[in-house]
This record gives C-alpha cells, structure tokens and sequence, in this order.
C-alpha cells in the first residue's frame, strides 16, 4: 500500500502533462541555442573582419564586443517589455532580430553597418537569455523546474558547439576563413549566414507555445491562465496554482513595474536585486566568454595553428555540453547553492594554473608568447577543466537562479536589472581582452579573472540562497 504522501503526491501529478512542458520549454530553449550560436560565431571571424575593415586591436575588440552593448539593452527592455507584452511576445521579437543580424553580419561591408547588425543580434540574444529562464520556471513544477531551466545552458553551449564547428568546417573547406567559399563570398560570412536556419526554425515554433500563465495572470487574464494552467498541471491543481500566483503579487493588484525592486518598508533596493547582479556579474568577471569569443586568438597566440585553434573550440564545446549534462542530473537533488560553491572553486584553481603557465613562458621577435612543451599542454588541459567546472556550475546555475529566485511581482523587472549588469559585464571583460592581451599579457589578464573567481567562493557563501525544490510563489525578495 503506498504511505498517503506518496498518494497525495501521485494525484497531485496525475493531471500533468509532463510531455507538453518539456516541448515547450525544448522550444524556448532554441532561443538559448541562437544565443549560444550568435556569441561564438564571432571566435572563427576575427580575421576575417580584420582583414576587411582594416581594423587595430582597439577597433577589433569593439566589433567582437558590440553585439554585447545589444546584448545588455536587450535584456533590459525585454525583462521590462516582457511585463507589459509577454515572454512568448518577446522571444518572437527576438527571432526576428536574429534572422536580419545573421543575414546582415555576413553581408556588411564596414565596421560600421557590421557594428549595426551585431548589436541588432544582441538584442535578441539579450532577450533570449532572460526570456527563456523566465518561461521555462514559470511553466515548469519546482520538482524538476532546475533540470528543464539547465537544458537552457546545454542550448546555449550546443549553439556554442555548433558555431565552433560550423566555423572550423567553414574555414577547412575554404583553406582559412579569409578564403573565399561559394558565389566568392568568404568563409567567414558564410560562419554567420548559417545560423539563418535555426532562427528560422525558432521563430515558426515559437508560435505554437502558450504565454506564461503567471504573465496572464498579472495582467488580470484569469480566464487565458486558467486555460493555460489547466492544460500544463491538469484542471484541480491548475485552479489552485492560479490562486497561489494571484496572492503572490502586489496586494492592490497592480501590474508589475520597475519600483516594485525598491522596498516599500526600506525605502532601498531589495536585497534579492544585489543578488542577482552579483550572480550575474561574477559569472562574467572569471573570463569565460574570453575562451569562448577569443579562443582561437588565445590558441594561436600560444603557438597553435588556425586549424589546430578551432579545432580546440571545438573540443572545449564538447566538453562543456558533458558538464552541462551532469549538471541536468544533479541540480534538482544537491540545490543550486553546493553547485556554484563548488565551480567557484574549481574555477580559482584551474585559473591558477594556466595563469601560472602563461607567466612561465616567453616572447618571440614576432611578440608571442611561446610557452615550453609541457607548460603548453598544462595550459590546455587546465583550460579545458576551467570550461568544465563552469559549466558544472556558474554557466547554468545562473540562469536557473535568475529565472527563478525573484518573486512573481518583480521577476521580470529583476532579470531586467540582473541582465543589464550580466551582459555590461560581458562587454568590459571581452572589449578589454585584446588591450589586456598587448598591455599586460595573457598572465596578466587569466591573473584577473583568477581574483574573481576567488572572491566569488566568498560572495556564494555569504550571499546566495538555496532555492531548490520551492515553489514560484514561496521566493522572497
């Protein structure tokens, strides 16, 4: 005979269509694929664009970066927007923008109109990356919300692969990314027209989605939620999840707004706000989107070929979907909190080390760094257990906390906040990367992000909150 609670839970569940809130939250996460795809695309292009817009170093690091400055407006306005016209609304904007920015990118013929169109693709992927966490947890049970918001990082680092392939088979075929491919167009055009088709594929699912329930029900559409509610948990527990969403929100009803981050009692910005851009932030300032923007610049720079360089994306890309997948496995039994303590650590010593090998080599005529046989494959490996422990860690569990941990009434004005400050962050760390690389070097430069890492032990002790298994309407700001 089964205990009562085991009973209780089991009629509970009986009503809840497990498959359709996968579907649709697989759907959602295609965002984080075009996300992923759009920021590692730009690693095989450099060349390319330095070649045909004559760019220094300076002006190279602002066209890799640009699409960040997009990147921060549009997670900005749409955690906003998102309040007023919807998640599935604006995940629709943002196919839209990745269609024309990967058309555009590959077809620009200045800095200036390939500025335009990188910071038009960061728009979307701005919008994508708070859009997409803020969906999937509010469609998704607490009981396995983590893993289906993790499958999100495993996108975004799919999309990574992807581009990292696409860019190495692109230029393979080509003889470099500078060669020219089909119709006389350079390989590295081509790295960017490919994405055309899963934004394609993106915007046309989109549509078959429902809008957020608890975005209906803020904007007082009881009778569309209800609908939605009944469809995702069955027509008992979707009438009392609706209850339980209305009582979470502002007691005269009112719709969610930007002043709703400033405590009514304190006079001053929540605490759970500074949580998130400390998430947010940190996840930035240990340097991984150096590795993942830069990494065939970083690899050459210590002795590796073109091919050889890419060839290394790739191989970091694999290796984060296996942590990444671990991390599906693990997020919903040991919490969000033990996962992140635990990549802030791993990433402080790995960072160590290849700041350690980078510091131990030399410089040729030619002003590159050659590092000895044994401290080049130390910075490799370390390299590659740095990408791993972050996203065992950092890369998803963000996402997941962001989408989750503000309350109903604040949601989508805090990933607003949380997602201007991650993508800002994003921007300085990659823009300066080039001006670090020729000023103080790749030692210099991994010795920053190390201290970041390091601090970021201390800031998860101290700071983050185990969110694990509670409910939407149970966070508290």
């Amino acid at each position: 005979m089964s205990s009562p609670s085991i009973a209780g839970q089991t009629a509970a569940h009986a009503g809840e269509n497990t498959r359709f809130i996968i579907l649709i939250s697989l759907v959602a996460t295609i965002g984080g694929f075009l996300f992923g795809y759009d920021s590692g695309v730009i690693n095989g292009t450099v060349d390319g664009l330095k070649l045909a817009f004559g760019s220094d170093a300076a002006v190279t690091g602002f066209n890799v970066a640009s699409m960040l400055l997009g990147c921060a407006i549009g997670a900005w306005f749409a955690g906003t927007l998102a309040d007023r016209y919807g998640r599935r609304t604006m995940q629709l904007w943002a196919a839209v923008f990745f269609l024309v920015s990967a058309w555009g990118s590959g077809i620009a013929t200045s800095s200036l109109e390939f500025v335009f169109y990188r910071v038009l693709g960061g728009f979307a992927v701005g919008a994508a990356s708070v859009m997409a966490p803020a969906y999937i947890s509010e469609v998704a049970p607490a009981r396995y919300r983590g893993r289906l918001a993790t499958v999100q990082q495993i996108a975004i680092i799919s999309g990574l692969f992807a581009s990292f392939l696409s860019n190495y088979l692109l230029a393979r075929h080509a003889g470099s990314s500078v060669e020219p491919l089909w119709w006389g167009f350079e390989a590295w055009r081509w790295m960017f027209w490919a994405e055309i088709v899963p934004a394609a594929v993106f915007l046309v699912a989109l549509f078959f989605i429902p809008e957020s329930p608890r975005y209906l029900v803020a904007r007082g559409l009881r009778e569309r939620a209800s609908a939605v509610l009944a469809r995702l948990y069955g027509p008992a527990v979707g009438e009392r999840t609706l209850v339980e969403i209305d009582a979470s929100l502002a007691k005269d009803h009112h719709r969610p707004r930007l002043s709703d981050l400033v405590s009514k009692v304190t006079g001053r910005i929540r605490p759970i706000v500074w949580v998130g851009v400390g998430l947010a932030t940190f996840q930035q300032f240990v340097g991984i989107n150096v590795v993942f923007y830069y990494g065939a610049v970083l690899w050459q720079a210590v002795g590796f070929s073109e091919n050889d360089a890419l060839l290394i994306n790739v191989l970091s890309g694999a290796l984060s979907i296996g942590a990444c997948l671990v991390t599906v496995a693990l997020i919903d039994k040991v919490g969000r909190k033990p996962l992140l303590w635990v990549g802030s650590v791993g990433m402080a010593v790995s960072l160590a080390l290849v700041t350690w090998a980078f510091a131990s080599g030399g410089v040729d005529a030619a002003g590159k760094l050659q590092l000895s046989g044994s401290m080049g494959v130390l910075a490799l490996v370390a390299a590659n257990v740095y990408v791993i422990f972050f996203n065992l860690s950092w890369g998803p569990v963000m996402w997941v906390m962001l989408g989750e941990m503000f309350p109903n009434q604040i949601r989508g004005s805090g990933l607003a906040v949380a997602g201007l400050a991650q993508w800002t962050a994003n921007f300085l760390i990659t823009w300066t990367f080039p001006m670090l690389l020729a000023g103080i070097g790749l030692a210099g430069a991994y010795g920053i992000y190390t201290f970041f890492a390091v601090v970021s032990v201390f800031f998860v002790m101290r700071y983050v909150h185990e969110t694990k298994g509670k409910a939407l309407e149970q966070m508290e700001g």
